[in-house]
């Protein structure tokens, strides 16, 4: 009996790694996606692909798309990227400069095109709704909205060949137990990068928000945190 095929989004980070962990645990048959978007830095697609090649997966493809054409984000704008000392100075009630405009959006597109052409029965993304840092795009409202339109939008949708489902398994975890779960599954963290401002050599900042998720959830999940900082 063939596995069941599954389009993970992959941004070489600890959310989408633990959930592509999971949908291997699961049964699924792994297709890796990720984008070079005009992101600040490359280390995170190097991630991805070490990432795609420890999980075994199927196949892992690397989208070019230029969001820098936009702008609107230090991630893709000459913007400067916010540094802390410690997670208590973050903001968890506004949405952050490193928001990308409806990049989750775009992604999931692609995704959705690739998983009607593999007629994939789900997509998965890491998306959380706890430590989420205040982004719109992943939210569970957006994910069941996406859904929606995803089997509207398909040819196999619409004639009902697949239906197409969003996985989202952790929509309700902290990084602490979403980095304990992928623990149990084998993830060896240390490929993954979730830095926003790397240097060149591709050691993580350690100040910003996402480097201070990242340093948070190793703590409250007692699990050393292998990653190199500047």
């Amino acid at each position: 009996m063939s596995k069941k095929k599954s389009v993970v989004l992959s941004s070489g980070g600890i959310d989408s790694t633990t959930a592509m962990a999971m949908a291997k645990e699961r049964g699924n048959e792994i297709y890796s996606l990720s984008f070079s978007y005009g992101q600040r830095h490359s280390a995170e697609l190097e991630s991805a692909r070490k990432v795609a090649k420890a999980l075994g997966v199927k196949a892992h493809k690397i989208i070019d798309i230029d969001l820098r054409q936009f702008g609107g984000s230090a991630l893709t704008d000459d913007i400067h990227v916010p540094k802390h000392e410690n997670a208590d100075q973050l903001k968890e009630d506004e949405i952050p400069i490193t928001y990308v405009p409806a990049r989750n959006t775009i992604f999931l597109s692609y995704a959705m095109a690739w998983a009607e052409v593999l007629k994939a029965s789900s997509i998965y993304i890491g998306v959380t709704a706890v430590d989420y840092s205040g982004y719109p795009d992943c939210r569970p409202e957006f994910i069941r909205a996406f859904e929606t339109m995803a089997n509207l939008a398909t040819k196999t949708g619409v004639t009902g060949e697949v239906s197409l489902k969003i996985e989202t398994p952790l929509i309700q975890m902290s990084k602490a137990q979403i980095i304990q779960t992928g623990y149990s599954l084998g993830v060896d963290y240390s490929l993954t990068i979730s830095c926003y401002d790397p240097d060149e050599t591709g050691r993580s900042c350690g100040h910003c928000d996402s480097c201070l998720h990242r340093k948070k959830g190793f703590e409250e999940a007692g699990i050393i945190d292998p990653t190199p900082y500047q």
